[in-house]
């Protein structure tokens, strides 16, 4: 099923990953760049069977898994950490 006239990828089908200067010309031949935040592994492996070309992971954890009222307790340590998750 394809979502937002994206093709659906089919199981065992390898992405190239996306580069800087991949970015750069998209942005340039004015093409949609599809960018959404992540913090573990599971939900990594899903955005990446979607298509999507970008994965965020940043001081909004503290947010959003925290629970804290703002994003300044976060280390970076921390952001790390979830780095690492996401990237497995």
């Amino acid at each position: 099923m394809a979502i937002y006239g994206a093709q659906a990828e089919q199981p065992g089908d390898v992405r190239k990953a996306v580069s800087l200067r991949d970015l750069k010309a998209r942005k340039e031949q004015g093409e949609k760049i599809v960018m959404l935040t992540c913090y573990d592994a599971s939900f990594s492996q899903l955005l990446d069977s979607c298509g999507v070309d970008v994965l965020l992971i940043g001081d909004s954890l503290g947010m959003v898994l925290q629970g804290h009222a703002s994003t300044l307790p976060v280390t970076m340590d921390q952001v790390v950490y979830h780095t690492e998750c996401v990237a497995r």
